[in-house]
């Protein structure tokens, strides 16, 4: 989630812009049918509607890595310049957004409102509005997010991406095409890891008590998505949309069926463990790899010769990464306000994505426009 470096306008891969509105859709969509409490996700109503839209949505962090791929690897920079470009863009606005979020319930205890308004904007966490809540939400930030900042588990993915792509780099750099194809391969049956673990063994192929680094461990995580996404756009798979509706259509439905029917069934009952709930939703999986790579591939060949079009993707691309990090401010009150309109289920998770993405993406692109520091904010 970054604006395409080191492109000017007119030299945009304008799909790979596409591919980010996607993305940011779908991202969204996610965090608006999650909105609900566990005892809400386990309604009949809500659990059908909610399992149908949310798991459309579950290419969203595939994708955004595959951008990523596509456009950075490999790296031209020396190390040191690439780390001090890429990293600074992300901690700056990290730290800055981390702070906020978990700094607003003992703002509102400052401004005398009640506890109850920490959950009409974050509905999983805790409505503490003391100083030292805040301030041990502060001094963990280093070590991971907080359920008011809950969006920021990618901003460490990402960041853990960027250390690691200028040494990825190297190997790519040099790599043959079936060099790549194997490492691709073994990284797909990593991706079945989630799976074995729950339905054959925990401990699975050397893991143990005093080990959590398996067979297949250098070859599995989302390292894999960044490479496919180098190998597709370094290797135009010319593929006629005939050849890629017969080949993509039904992969997408086979990887969507799996993870609808698989989340729908864990969760139709309250009480499940959260790894289990999250196991059909897992992005590293077979079925989320067979919807996104279709996805990527149908909308590689979209010919965007319109000039809106492109200036909307533009538009948009550039601001996705502030997008992504405050759209949770607007959340609650946007899901509130959707929530008692009259209108079926399955429609208001659709407003309310439109709605929340239109008014994030406003407030991200006023504040972008406002100068240096305004980019800074957003990144």
């Amino acid at each position: 989630m970054k604006e395409l470096s080191g492109e000017k306008d007119e030299k945009r891969i304008i799909w790979l812009d596409f591919v980010k509105f996607i993305a940011i859709f779908m991202m969204i969509a996610v965090h608006c049918t999650d909105n609900v409490t566990p005892a809400e996700r386990s309604e009949p109503w809500y659990n059908l509607w909610g399992s149908f839209y949310g798991s459309f949505m579950r290419p969203a962090i595939p994708l955004f890595v595959m951008v990523t791929g596509a456009l950075l690897l490999p790296v031209e920079q020396n190390i040191s310049a690439f780390y001090k470009k890429r990293l600074t863009r992300l901690l700056v606005p990290f730290i800055i957004w981390s702070l906020l979020y978990n700094l607003f319930p003992w703002i509102t205890g400052l401004l005398g409102l009640s506890p109850t308004i920490i959950n009409d904007f974050f509905a999983w966490a805790e409505p503490d509005q003391s100083l030292s809540g805040a301030l041990h939400h502060i001094v963990m930030i280093p070590f991971n997010f907080s359920m008011l900042a809950v969006q920021m588990w990618y901003v460490y993915l990402l960041i853990g991406l960027y250390l690691y792509m200028p040494i990825f780099s190297a190997w790519v750099r040099q790599a043959s095409i079936k060099e790549q194809k194997i490492f691709l391969a073994l990284w797909f049956v990593s991706l079945f890891i989630p799976y074995l673990r729950e339905y054959l063994t925990k401990d699975l192929w050397g893991t143990c008590s005093w080990n959590e680094f398996g067979l297949l461990y250098y070859f599995a995580g989302f390292n894999g998505y960044l490479l496919l996404g180098h190998y597709v756009i370094n290797n135009k798979m010319n593929l006629s949309w005939n050849k890629l509706v017969m080949m993509g259509v039904p992969s997408f439905v086979i990887g969507y069926c799996i993870t609808f029917f698989g989340f729908k069934s864990v969760t139709a009952a309250p009480g499940q463990s959260v790894e289990l709930v999250e196991l059909f939703f897992t992005y590293c999986s077979p079925n989320v790899l067979m919807m996104t790579l279709p996805l990527f591939l149908a909308i590689q060949k979209i010919h965007f010769s319109s000039v809106v079009i492109r200036r909307f993707s533009i538009s948009i691309s550039t601001c996705t990464f502030g997008i992504w990090m405050s759209h949770y401010l607007f959340l609650g009150p946007c899901y509130m306000l959707v929530e008692s309109l009259p209108l079926h289920t399955m429609v208001k998770m659709i407003v309310c994505t439109v709605f929340l993405l239109s008014v994030t993406w406003g407030f991200v692109y006023i504040v972008r426009k406002s100068g240096k520091i305004g980019r800074w904010i957003m990144g």
